[in-house]
């Protein structure tokens, strides 16, 4: 699950506005505008700010159902002619941006490929848009490549195909490991495809297996949330990412909501944050530690999440493929979200930046700061040497205010955020925005 593909678009009622926006962005995508694409292709002009790393993520908007609590730029109704198309069509976005003067002749530091679902794509297709990728910007010296799987899309043999593309990190959308639960959802696997697939990645060594899951999906229940988290610990993952359902407005539970047709119990904000702490607690018995408020990796291993790490403090980011973002030399962008005015562009040789934001220097440090306390610790010094500004001073009233709520701590020359705190923490990072973004649509 990612969130660098087009985001939500509302929320499903008012009583769930606290907590259901997960924060990828800061100013908020609702200040992004087709008025300042030019300064986004100035941004792409000019050249890199010395010091700054380069990642690429690539969208692959293909599932084969669409889940009910989905609000992402996906398809499940292309032919493999138009699954050619597309990916012709984002090798062209690519190959566009590398003769560009703020990527050309720079590494990439991480690739991450997601959707939709990656693993939907055939071993043939596959293979054949990494290969033109590869030959505009080569990522052989890339630290990490993180491809985002879904249990039912998987063979040995395209696991083994996606092991030799260079992939090190693989993750795995499991969400719950009920079929119940699942068929519910419209997810599209089920659980017997979950366990098939598990022996495969081990047998071919990827370096690092990712497991997300979700907390509080429709129907869920202590019991099935407990035995979904047992087997999770049992699969011996390297890392578990714990999501909370979210439903915005254009999702197909949203519309039941509104309309009154939903007949499964939906867990509140409350539960999703209790099952959400009762997974971190079991996570940290069976040997896992905290990496961020969502994510538990195994002690004593060296794991890194290096796109995360390095968006979050302020990376180059590439975001190629329909309604994809990213933010190169200051400037936010992001593409236009339908695949129609997508390729079509692309075929013609246009850009497919719609809407774009130039940061300023202050918002730049706030986009860093809320980002970077979803690790739960940020440390002034750091700000300081960066930015030249004391967090701990620039943000003192809102970290107060969220200190008095016994969401942090302020202690030592750092903020850590209380385990109150961390599950519920994208709906804390509000209090620390910049007034006149306040209360503003998020998208």
């Amino acid at each position: 699950m990612t969130t660098h593909a087009e985001p939500a678009t509302g929320l499903a009622t008012t009583e769930r506005e606290v907590g259901s926006v997960f924060v990828a962005n800061y100013p908020p995508f609702s200040f992004w505008k087709p008025e300042q694409v030019e300064a986004a292709e100035r941004a792409l002009a000019s050249p890199p700010r010395p010091g700054v790393d380069l990642g690429l993520y690539l969208h692959v908007p293909f599932c084969r159902k669409r889940c009910k609590f989905c609000y992402f730029r996906v398809y499940t109704d292309k032919n493999a002619e138009a699954i050619l198309e597309y990916l012709d069509a984002m090798a062209r976005e690519v190959e566009r941006y590398a003769a560009q003067p703020a990527v050309a002749g720079r590494p990439l530091h991480f690739v991450y490929i997601g959707g939709g679902t990656p693993s939907y794509l055939s071993v043939t297709q596959l293979e054949g848009v990494v290969s033109r990728l590869k030959a505009a910007i080569p990522w052989t010296g890339a630290e990490e490549v993180t491809f985002e799987c879904e249990p039912g899309t998987l063979s040995h043999a395209k696991l083994a195909a996606i092991r030799a593309l260079g992939v090190t990190r693989l993750s795995l959308g499991i969400e719950s490991f009920d079929d119940e639960i699942l068929r519910e959802n419209g997810r599209a696997h089920v659980g017997k495809e979950i366990e098939r697939c598990l022996p495969w990645i081990r047998e071919l060594g990827f370096p690092q297996l990712n497991v997300d899951l979700i907390a509080g999906m429709v129907g869920e229940s202590w019991e099935s949330w407990r035995r979904t988290v047992a087997r999770t610990i049992e699969v011996e993952p390297d890392s578990v990412t714990i999501y909370q359902l979210e439903l915005p407005f254009n999702t197909r539970y949203a519309a039941s909501l509104r309309d009154g047709s939903l007949p499964v119990p939906i867990a509140t904000w409350d539960e999703k944050r209790e099952w959400h702490a009762y997974a971190i607690e079991q996570l940290e018995a069976a040997g896992y530690e905290r990496s961020s408020a969502y994510t538990m990796v195994r002690a004593g291993r060296d794991i890194k999440f290096v796109y995360r790490n390095s968006v979050w403090n302020g990376c180059d980011l590439l975001g190629a493929g329909v309604a994809s973002f990213g933010h190169v030399n200051g400037v936010h962008l992001q593409n236009v979200d339908s695949w129609d005015e997508y390729v079509g562009r692309l075929r013609e040789g246009s850009s497919v930046i719609a809407r774009a934001y130039a940061t300023t220097e202050r918002e730049r440090l706030t986009r860093e700061l809320l980002l970077q306390l979803k690790l739960g610790e940020v440390e002034s010094e750091p700000f300081r040497r960066k930015f030249g500004v004391d967090i701990l001073e620039a943000f003192a009233p809102a970290l107060s205010r969220l200190a008095a709520r016994g969401m942090l701590t302020v202690e030592d020359g750092a903020v850590r955020i209380t385990r109150e705190g961390l599950v519920r923490v994208d709906s804390l990072l509000p209090e620390l925005y910049d007034e006149k973004f306040r209360g503003a649509r998020y998208t």
